[in-house]
């Protein structure tokens, strides 16, 4: 019988090995092709893949090799924020006054917004963060304080996270595009709004129609030209953080059939301030001053006031539904909220590069290289950020194990019938995620830095190599 037994385990393992071997082929013979292919000839291309029960190494090609993550940085931020911050973390949006409230409900004083770092306020994602429904819960909490005028301003204060909103190592021509928006104390429907386009024949200009919303305390000057059919959409934005005159540049194919352009707003504390002034007017609650931001006050060298009489608390979705949508829709705006939070958390002044000593330090702990970590955002967006794919895999590797896994795995979306984050900027791609082969599940990480050509060419390219895990 213990011979039997010894035999059964040792065609077992015999079986095990085999398997892994063969796993270990494919791929290394599908990826020798990608490398070879003549889109990689100037490239960097990386690949690790671990098991996702135990870490072990199935296959690495240049695992050590740092790279532009483009979006697949999001994924660690992610795990690093589940771990730091916990799958409940919320954060609270304040709404007060400085001064009195008279007898006939006049306030003399300003009422006050002051954020905490929430990114979903007045966002469209979630039903109790909507514009409308968030105006309405400050408005009723106004209401029943009973202020029925206002002598002041309503200020919108994003004081909490500093005064640098764009991450060092951004490019400008990222810079006031929606997907660009700064990362402030005081966000206010993802500090993006759109901008509607009047196009025309092939080589004429394009001129702004409208903006949704409206946003009057903007200007704007288009250079955009209309181009070919097939040329896609090339129009950028350019802004600075807290300016008023926004540019519009670059090519809009004429067969594009959205005609908008997404922008980031300037200064999203103001534009909360703003519609909140905007709906108090129109309710017939009249506001003497101007709407004010942490930016206007600092134009004037002053300091905001202080709440003195908390009116109520706004709180966020918990972590696990914002990270939902940060991956989801790689929502660049979250993960960098979420990179100053942790810092914040750890009792560091709210910078982005503090969340990334804190996120350096915290993986550190855990036995990976710092220096295999070498990002300068949380979102990937910076052309500077180097990661590389054995540290990537190893992180995903660890989320495994947590009891906040389940949120996070749903979180990813679904590539090539897979569940991968994908991440892209110029000549990059990458993909990190998880697969099961076999009855055995992986994650993995690939990395393609420099290729030439189409991004739909390597993305199929890329998916070959991937298609071997499954």
């Amino acid at each position: 019988m213990k011979n039997k037994r010894t035999w059964l385990v040792s065609l077992f393992l015999l079986a095990g090995h085999a398997y892994a071997q063969n796993l270990q082929q494919q791929l290394k013979t599908a990826f020798d092709k990608l490398q070879q292919d003549s889109q990689c000839r100037y490239a960097s291309v990386s690949l690790t893949v671990l098991d996702a029960k135990t870490g072990e190494q199935v296959f690495a090609a240049n695992p050590n090799m740092g790279l532009a993550t483009a979006s697949t940085l999001k994924v660690i931020t992610s795990i690093t924020a589940f771990n730091l911050l916990g799958k409940d973390f919320q954060y609270q949006t304040q709404l007060g006054y400085n001064g009195t409230i008279a007898a006939d409900g006049t306030l003399n004083g300003n009422i006050i917004i002051k954020g905490g770092g929430d990114p979903t306020l007045g966002s469209w994602r979630y039903t109790t963060t909507k514009e409308s429904y968030v105006l309405n819960l400050l408005v009723t909490a106004l209401q029943k304080a009973g202020i029925k005028k206002v002598n002041g301003s309503i200020i919108g204060d994003d004081g909490a996270y500093g005064t640098q909103a764009i991450p060092d190592g951004w490019i400008w021509q990222d810079v006031g595009n929606y997907y660009g928006a700064g990362a402030n104390a005081l966000a206010w429907r993802e500090n993006q709004f759109d901008i509607k386009l009047k196009t025309g024949a092939v080589g004429s200009g394009i001129s702004v129609l409208r903006t949704v919303p409206n946003m009057p305390y903007l200007n704007f000057s288009s250079e955009l030209i209309n181009s070919a059919a097939g040329t896609g959409d090339r129009a950028f934005v350019y802004l600075p953080t807290g300016g008023k005159l926004m540019y519009l540049r670059g090519t809009y194919a004429v067969d594009q059939t959205k005609k908008t352009v997404s922008a980031a707003v300037p200064d999203p504390a103001f534009e909360a301030a703003f519609r909140l002034t905007d709906t108090l007017q129109a309710l017939g609650i009249k506001v003497s001053g101007e709407p004010q931001s942490t930016i206007t006050y600092d134009l004037k060298g002053q300091q905001i006031p202080a709440i003195g009489k908390l009116i109520t608390t706004i709180t966020s979705p918990d972590l696990g539904r914002i990270v939902y949508w940060l991956n989801q829709k790689s929502v660049n705006l979250y993960a960098e909220q979420l990179l100053k939070t942790i810092a914040m958390k750890a009792g560091k002044e709210p910078t982005t590069p503090n969340g990334v000593k804190v996120l350096q330090d915290f993986w550190k702990t855990k036995g990976i290289d710092p220096y295999t970590l070498n990002i300068y955002d949380g979102s990937g967006l910076s052309p500077g950020d180097r990661v590389t794919t054995l540290t990537m895999a190893r992180i995903l590797q660890s989320a495994k194990k947590e009891s906040w896994y389940s949120s996070f795995y749903e979180s990813l979306p679904i590539y090539n019938d897979t569940k991968m984050k994908s991440g892209s900027i110029s000549d990059v791609l990458t993909y990190a995620g998880y697969q099961t082969y076999k009855g055995r599940e992986l994650c993995y990480s690939i990395m393609v830095n420099n290729y030439n050509g189409s991004t739909k060419g390597i993305k199929e390219k890329m998916f070959k190599v991937l298609d071997e895990m499954k």
